[in-house]
This record gives C-alpha cells, sequence and structure tokens, in this order.
C-alpha cells in the first residue's frame, strides 16, 4: 500500500478524531483508512482500554464475555484480553467489513483463546443481533453520532450487558459525551464502577473536563506517517463505567477514596494531588513523609490511579 496513501489518510483521520461534529460517513471509508487506523489510532485506541478496563478489573469486575459494538479491527478485544483472565468470549461488532476483516487476520495468531476464537460480524448501530454480555464496550464511537443516536447506543449496550465500559477522546465534548452516558447510567440505576468515587454531580462540570492519559509507544512507521519524532505519545481519554442493579454489589463493598485527576507534584517529604472526592468534591490533597506507607505508595501514585 502507498505510504503517501497512508499518510494522507492518517492526516484524515487526526483531523476526524479532534472535530466536535457528527460524522457524515463512516470514518473507516476504505481499505487505506483501515490500515491507516491499525497503525495509527488502533494503539492508542488500545493503550486507552488498557487504562480504563484495568481500572474497572480493580473494583472485581471478572467478565467471562465481551461484547464490542463499533470495535472496528478489535483495539477493545486486545485490551480486555490482556486485562481480564477470566475473559472466554469475545464478539466484535462493527459496519465496516475491511475493518473486521483485519481484526480477524489480526487474531488469528493470538495466544489468548478467547482472542483466537473472538467473532468479528458485520452490523450497524440501532441494528444489532440479539447478543449478551457480562462486559460491553463502547470506544470512540459516540463522535459518529447525534445525540439522540447516542442515547439508542447506550440503551442497547445496557440492554445486552451486566457492565458497560465507554470510552472517548479526552477532550471537552467527549468528556461532555462521557457525562451525558455517566447520568443515564445514574438515572437507570446502575452503580458507577469508575473512574468517579461518587455518584453526585461532577464537581468539573463547569470550566474543566476530567480525563486521563495512556503512554502510547510509536513504532517507526507510526512516526513517519503522522510525522512525528518522539518515540511515544500519550493519548488523552475520558471514560465511565458502571454495573448493572445485581451485578454491582460484590464488586463496590469498598468505597474509593478518590481519583487522581493531573499528574501528581512529587516534593521532597510530601507529595500533592489533585483528586476527585467520595464526597462529589474535587481538590487538593497532600500526604506527607509522616504518612508511612500511605506516603511511599503515594510517590509511585499517578495520575487516574487511585488515590492511596
Amino acid at each position: 500500500m502507498d505510504e503517501r496513501e497512508l499518510a494522507r489518510a492518517t492526516e484524515a483521520l487526526v483531523s476526524r478524531y479532534r472535530s466536535v461534529a457528527p460524522a457524515t460517513a463512516p470514518i473507516l471509508a476504505s481499505r487505506v483508512h483501515v490500515a491507516a487506523y491499525a497503525a495509527y489510532r488502533m494503539p492508542a485506541t488500545h493503550a486507552a482500554l488498557a487504562k480504563a478496563l484495568g481500572a474497572v478489573a480493580d473494583r472485581g469486575l471478572a467478565p467471562r464475555s465481551l461484547l464490542d459494538l463499533g470495535g472496528g479491527t478489535g483495539a477493545a478485544a486486545w485490551a480486555a484480553a490482556g486485562v481480564f483472565e477470566s475473559l472466554e468470549a469475545v464478539t466484535v461488532l462493527d459496519q465496516v467489513e475491511d475493518a473486521l476483516a483485519l481484526g480477524r487476520d489480526l487474531v488469528a495468531d493470538a495466544t489468548s483463546p478467547a482472542l483466537s476464537g473472538a467473532t468479528f460480524r458485520q452490523a450497524r448501530a440501532g441494528a444489532w443481533p440479539d447478543l449478551e454480555a457480562d462486559l460491553v464496550t463502547v470506544s470512540y464511537v459516540l463522535s459518529e453520532l447525534d445525540p439522540q443516536q447516542q442515547d439508542a447506543l447506550v440503551a442497547d449496550a445496557m440492554r445486552r450487558g451486566g457492565a458497560v465500559a465507554v470510552v472517548e477522546p479526552g477532550t471537552p465534548d467527549g468528556y461532555a459525551r462521557v457525562l451525558r452516558v455517566r447520568t443515564r447510567l445514574i438515572d437507570a440505576g446502575w452503580t458507577l464502577l469508575g473512574p468517579c468515587p461518587h455518584a453526585a454531580e461532577c464537581p468539573l462540570a463547569q470550566g474543566d473536563w476530567c480525563h486521563f492519559a495512556a503512554r502510547v509507544n510509536r513504532s517507526a512507521e507510526h512516526r513517519r506517517l503522522k510525522g512525528a519524532e518522539l518515540s511515544y505519545e500519550d493519548e488523552k481519554f475520558s471514560w465511565v463505567a458502571a454495573a448493572a442493579p445485581g451485578v454491582a454489589e460484590p464488586l463496590v463493598a469498598e468505597a474509593l477514596p478518590g481519583r487522581i485527576l493531573r499528574h501528581p507534584l512529587k516534593r521532597k517529604g510530601f507529595v500533592e494531588f489533585q483528586v476527585c472526592r467520595p464526597d462529589g468534591t474535587a481538590g487538593r490533597e497532600v500526604i506527607s513523609r509522616k504518612a508511612g506507607e500511605r506516603y511511599r505508595n503515594a510517590r509511585d501514585a499517578e495520575w487516574g490511579d487511585v488515590l492511596p
């Protein structure tokens, strides 16, 4: 495949993911766009999902089955297989057959039985097959839809899953979409698994946005396609996950002490955090050397982690 075509397709993908308007056509509109996505966007999507699903696993969720709505080449499937040892079955649904075909090729030699036996099936939003799974993922899909379609997709995910995880770009508009999903989940009686340590109104809803970062190592091809020099990039993302009534109870016996919202400031003798607290507020927390083991844990804590 011509590298200039890949570079142009990558540039188009970058522009699309930065856009705030719903897509008027499928993002993966051709084989070239699918190849560009696999080289450029799939590693970033995988990194974001691995971090979000890792936080969900820390709450105790151990799904045996995964259903990924709009999953393309299978980034969520790879992330889930790397996080959940319990995973046995994976189904990826998407409207673009070229993306699904590449996804099948990518898992053909996977060492995970859940991945190597994964089903990649063509389907459109609003006409998903009648399937169910322990965990349903919806990642980087809502930006392609208008608000009514977004609500319908989230409802579809909730009908099909015992738990739902939604990941969007870590931009103000991506966060706004995640916040809308969060409200739907809470209103339906679902229990948040993350990142929020509470179900109150988001304290960042005015003038700020909740987002996190995942480090992505760039391959040589990745750097060429993007015209980049650094060997890595940080994928910014926003996310929310929740469990249905009956599923949530065993997972949330212990409340989260808080979620770290920014890079910690590590000084001599103390660590300063910006955190979201269980009481629904956000602000500054300082852990000093006097806290002993908690201070030692704080020295290792990073943006997006649970507060020690």
